[in-house]
């Protein structure tokens, strides 16, 4: 049966992924995207505290990612938004989302093997081929996005017309 606990915790993870993909973009095109980054992150935190609020009968792999998330998400946090990206918590901020927008993508993978009957004949353990090349495909994907994201995101620079909070909060500088 689905209780309103899921509903809300699968809303809340895909507007996580979804926002996660256009700060993803951002990190490649140099962009803040200061409204879409908060959604990102308090819609990806927010996923992993509500998977706490399901019962637990004992330590599984959806809790030890929920763990994971929070522990990723927490630098990234901090880079963002207490050493807004200065100096080496750029790299931290983008390599830090990227892990928690990796662990949102897998478990959309794992609950879509769980949940598309086409899927699931594929793989109906998790153990098959097709779920192991989903995966990995994915994490390949992730490591080279971002690595590339990592080198190219750099912060625009700070306008008083752009962004009128960040020039006074920091002066101009970056």
């Amino acid at each position: 049966m689905i209780t309103a606990l899921t509903i809300v915790h699968v809303a809340i993870s895909l507007v996580g992924i979804g926002a996660g993909f256009v700060v993803m973009w951002g990190l490649l095109v140099s962009k803040r995207l200061n409204t879409w980054t908060a959604i990102f992150l308090a819609a990806t935190t927010a996923t992993s505290v509500t998977g706490f609020f399901f019962p637990i009968e004992r330590f599984t792999p959806a809790l030890a990612l929920g763990i994971l998330s929070l522990i990723v998400l927490a630098p990234a946090l901090a880079a963002r938004y207490y050493y807004d990206l200065v100096g080496p918590w750029r790299r931290t901020y983008v390599i830090t989302a990227m892990i928690a927008q990796y662990f949102n993508i897998f478990v959309l993978i794992v609950q879509a093997f769980q949940k598309i009957p086409s899927l699931r004949e594929l793989a109906p353990t998790q153990s098959e081929p097709p779920f192991a090349v989903a995966q990995l495909v994915t994490l390949a994907l992730f490591i080279a996005y971002t690595t590339l994201a990592a080198v190219r995101f750099r912060l625009e620079p700070l306008t008083q017309k752009s962004a009128p909070f960040e020039f006074a909060k920091t002066g101009g500088r970056q």
